[in-house]
């Protein structure tokens, strides 16, 4: 059975993994390598499963752990080139990554990583560049968005084809506005590049999601603008305006920003959730 695990999603560090009992792929390396060894083998993941490492973009949070995790576990590291232009540049990233693991990706072509089928696509952030994943394995589609300014048409039919979504709530308008941000960050974290917000991802769900869709995740919370309660609360709200019940016709969770939420069976969807 494939399992998802998040071992930390937010401005302190992000690292995402997708495992069966004898596969396994990582998604960002923004915890630290001890750290994340611990919580694995706490979960059962033995990180010698672990054959590929994928990125989404060159931000700290995502990419600060990435070559000494590839370096010690010996992984491929997968990303578009210009992001790994941006880690060679980004001097959070102390270790680099070496020139025999690195690999490069394409939006909208698919790689063969073990058991996985990999698709990166493009999504809007400022960062050298920046990419979600569909990821399809024993029957199931994954899809992964984090760190999205907004939600393109491109996005949504990735979004449409889940079954199971982890998607950017990244702040409440309101707390965002009245907070103690700079204009000037408030201006970015709300721009078509920044970050998106609770409201958007609410309506990005259910403006493209499918019959198949059984659960959401979540992701990269604001700590000083944002409160999971509110977050899933705003998410179930809107979805509700439009007919979708949270809990029956799909799950909604909210990861942790600085611990392991997890880890969930990713099992095959049978029938509509809405018959």
């Amino acid at each position: 059975m494939l399992k998802f695990i998040s071992f930390g999603s937010g401005s302190s560090g992000n690292s995402y993994a997708l495992y069966s009992d004898n596969d396994a792929l990582m998604i960002d390396a923004g915890v630290g390598v001890r750290t994340l060894k611990k919580h694995a083998k706490n979960y059962g993941l033995a990180m010698t499963r672990v054959h590929s490492l994928l990125v989404t973009h060159d931000h700290a949070d995502h990419i600060k752990c990435v070559g000494s995790m590839s370096h010690e576990l010996n992984l491929p590291v997968y990303a578009t080139e210009e992001v790994h232009k941006g880690m060679d540049r980004n001097y959070c990233v102390v270790h680099k990554v070496d020139a025999s693991l690195r690999r490069y990706v394409v939006p909208g072509n698919s790689v063969e990583l073990g058991s996985f089928r990999v698709t990166p696509f493009t999504v809007p952030h400022d960062s050298s560049d920046n990419v979600g994943y569909q990821i399809e394995a024993q029957g199931i589609t994954f899809c992964i968005i984090t760190d999205a300014g907004r939600v393109t048409e491109e996005m949504g039919q990735y979004i449409g084809r889940a079954n199971f979504l982890v998607l950017e709530a990244n702040h409440d308008v309101e707390m965002l506005r009245n907070g103690p941000y700079p204009e000037h960050l408030k201006t970015r974290i709300q721009s078509g590049s920044g970050h998106l917000n609770n409201q958007a991802c609410a309506e990005a769900i259910a403006q493209y999601m499918n019959e198949q869709l059984r659960h959401v995740w979540l992701c990269h919370l604001s700590e000083e603008n944002n409160h999971p309660e509110l977050a899933r609360k705003t998410v179930e709200t809107v979805l509700r305006s439009y007919g979708i019940i949270a809990g029956k016709d799909l799950q909604i969770d909210v990861l942790k920003r600085t611990m392991p939420t997890g880890p969930y069976d990713l099992v095959p969807c049978q029938l509509s959730l809405f018959d």
